[in-house]
């Protein structure tokens, strides 16, 4: 027997999801922020939580970097790393994540003089805390920053190696345009052959010629937003194809002035274009919301139905690093959800 749901936001909040396009350092809260420059004895240039809300008032990609290094400068301790870590599991418990993987930025830190096995001893024991008291499983990539060079891009990835066996993957994040993926083609095989998945933020603000790179120079097993391949019809086509999983933001493009309205978002023309589309929340702290207020976005714009998100839902595992056993558990559960529930004709 089914049980009647009264809206699609109640459907959403209980539908089991996977995150895959998540920045930690990005889930900073102010109220964490300031918790822990307090305890790290920080200085701030801001006198109130307000005051970080109002600088989050940001309207394109750099604006937000900066803000955003700026924040994670009181993120110094292995305690730091995992209250950071936890505060996003509890979050991401709440909205029904039963598996994410994690973006982090170790270079963010590790210029910063913060060694490599403070930020990885904290964000792991974040994600097993997690573990056991959700059950939430989770994955860790290293993201390169693509505003700095490849030599300090491979110079990182050495520093990893010690840790690989808590790493599933690398990618490539910061400012896009300019940066092509090409730049960092050595250090994405040099990944590879440490047996690292590759993933890639492409065609966010840049071209689709930057998703062609990263798919045809890097490799990428996954693309990290992808917007703006629908530009080209050929590749397009081939994302279909291939089933590349996109792990589209829409709270994040609406906030960088991706797209200037919610139901200008091309979520349903990806969806209807044959694409693997996920839903993830990106750098939620600055951007608005959690994976949920995500679904619910696109939901209260019209672009999408139930079926549309348990369509979202389901790409969300396949498109995980998950093993095959683990992927259908999670879209057994989905299915048994689904059949569960109901809403209102």
């Amino acid at each position: 027997m089914t049980k009647p749901f009264p809206s699609l936001d109640a459907f959403i909040a209980g539908l089991p999801k996977a995150e895959l396009h998540l920045h930690i350092e990005g889930s900073l809260e102010p109220e964490l922020m300031f918790a822990l420059a307090q305890r790290n004895k920080i200085a701030l240039p801001f006198k109130s939580v307000e005051e970080v809300r109002a600088a989050y008032e940001f309207s394109n990609l750099q604006d937000f970097l900066d803000i955003y290094y700026q924040g994670a400068d009181v993120l110094r301790t292995e305690d730091d790393f995992h209250d950071l870590a936890k505060a996003y599991f509890d979050r991401a418990h709440a909205d029904s994540v039963r598996h994410a993987e994690i973006f982090f930025d170790p270079q963010t830190h590790t210029d910063r003089g913060i060694p490599m096995s403070v930020v990885m001893d904290g964000l792991t024991s974040g994600m097993k805390a997690a573990e056991t008291e959700y059950g939430l499983t989770s994955k860790l990539i290293l993201c390169f920053l693509r505003h700095l060079d490849e030599d300090a891009a491979f110079a990182t990835l050495k520093a990893a190696e010690p840790f690989l066996d808590r790493l599933t993957g690398v990618g490539l994040d910061s400012s896009e345009v300019g940066h092509p993926p090409s730049k960092f083609a050595r250090v994405f095989e040099a990944a590879g052959a440490l047996g690292l998945k590759k993933v890639a933020h492409a065609g966010e603000e840049g071209p689709p010629d930057y998703v062609h790179e990263a798919l045809d120079i890097l490799k990428v097993d996954r693309i990290d937003h992808g917007n703006r391949s629908l530009e080209d019809a050929h590749l397009t086509s081939r994302l279909a194809r291939l089933g590349m999983t996109l792990t589209v933001c829409p709270l994040s493009n609406l906030k960088l002035c991706v797209v200037n309205d919610m139901a200008q978002h091309p979520i349903r023309t990806m969806l209807n274009k044959g694409l693997r589309a996920t839903l993830n929340s990106d750098d939620p702290a600055y951007f608005g919301g959690y994976v949920n207020d995500n679904y619910r976005a696109v939901a209260a714009s019209g672009l999408v139905d139930r079926d549309d998100l348990i369509t979202l839902a389901r790409n969300s595992f396949l498109g995980s690093f998950l093993s095959d056993a683990e992927v259908f558990k999670h879209l057994d559960e989905i299915e048994a959800y689904a059949t569960e529930t109901a809403l209102p004709a």
